[in-house]
């Protein structure tokens, strides 16, 4: 994903000081927590237990910020190859708590993942799952779902639906319709219903502003074939036409060049002005300079440096002015289907 998205395998709220225990734990080995934990009370051992089992559910167990966490606190750790949070779980709480209370904890942390996020079983589903439990749902509970997932998730069961009705599914999330969590959690535990033999996760169930809805959308339909998108952007456009310019500029932000395959974005490379560039990298995120140059030439470079070397301080009205163009040039090479991404 681009650098502005924060990746999605990342979580979306501040890290808590239990979350944070919860990651160290999870690099150590099932005994040396166990030490840690002996004294410990048992309730706060069950939310520890708990978190580690959410962490692990949604896709949030990244060994790299673990063991940051783990060096922040109690230095360097040993990460257990081969990791296996149930194991680790019956073992750390039998060794702490006792067989009969972590047998208590283990039965209760399935119920209390799925209060804090019904979607969970969706989201570690294949695409061709959600697409046949989805199947004779109505389009405004696929919206929901479809919203819940990764944008790479959501265009591959998108791929999967109708014609007829992923046209209506589309239209409906591009809305920015809002529903109440109450209803979230209804349309959750009718679709999670038939996915009996998958997992479960919580999270307070946000209101997704307009704009975050609509970018949503807009990645969504980026991973997809040039014809399909179009189909799609072209039924959005029907019901809204100013929703549908927005999904279109969505996009392709600054902030999404990272993302950009390097054989597409030195095709679109060669149309920007040099000055232009210069202008536009004044001050860009590091990682967007180093992809703009190790995607032009020998020559191309050293233009860029002599306009760098000529440049007097820019104004933030020019810099922005200048990366907007470059933007708008890239908008034009995705509508032709020119670009391709690497999403995360």
């Amino acid at each position: 994903m681009p650098a502005g998205s924060k990746k999605e395998n990342k979580i979306n709220m501040a890290v808590t000081t239990k979350q944070k225990a919860a990651m160290i734990l999870m690099t150590l080995d099932s005994a040396t927590a166990s030490e840690l934990l002996r004294g410990v009370k048992p309730e706060t051992v069950r939310e520890l237990a708990v978190e580690m089992a959410y962490l692990d559910a949604a896709g949030h167990h990244n060994v790299q910020q673990s063991l940051a966490y783990a060096k922040e606190f109690v230095g360097s750790l040993k990460v257990e190859k081969g990791f296996k949070i149930k194991d680790f779980l019956g073992q750390m709480l039998t060794n702490a708590i006792g067989q009969e209370k972590a047998k208590q904890i283990q039965n209760e942390i399935s119920g209390l993942i799925q209060q804090r996020d019904p979607f969970i079983p969706l989201r570690s589903a294949e695409p061709a799952t959600i697409a046949a439990v989805l199947k004779g749902e109505h389009p405004q509970a696929m919206a929901v779902v479809l919203s819940e997932l990764t944008p790479k998730k959501s265009s591959e069961v998108l791929k999967l639906l109708e014609t007829p009705i992923r046209q209506d599914v589309v239209g409906r999330m591009a809305s920015g319709e809002r529903l109440t969590p109450e209803s979230k959690m209804r349309i959750a535990e009718m679709i999670c219903h038939k996915l009996k033999t998958l997992k479960t996760e919580e999270g307070p169930v946000q209101q997704v502003q307009p704009e975050q809805s609509l970018r949503k959308v807009s990645i969504i339909l980026r991973n997809l074939s040039k014809e399909l998108r179009d189909g799609l952007l072209s039924a959005i456009k029907d019901k809204d036409a100013d929703a549908a310019e927005k999904v279109t500029n969505l996009m392709i932000l600054w902030d999404d060049i990272p993302a950009i395959t390097d054989r597409s974005l030195q095709n679109v490379l060669r149309q920007i002005d040099s000055k232009d560039m210069a202008l536009a990298l004044t001050k860009a995120d590091e990682i967007i300079i180093k992809k703009f140059r190790s995607n032009i030439s020998e020559r191309a470079a050293q233009t860029l440096d002599e306009e760098v070397s000529l440049m007097s301080a820019p104004t933030t009205e020019a810099i922005e002015e200048a990366r907007e163009k470059i933007v708008n040039i890239l908008r034009q090479s995705n509508q032709a289907g020119e670009l391709a991404f690497v999403e995360e």
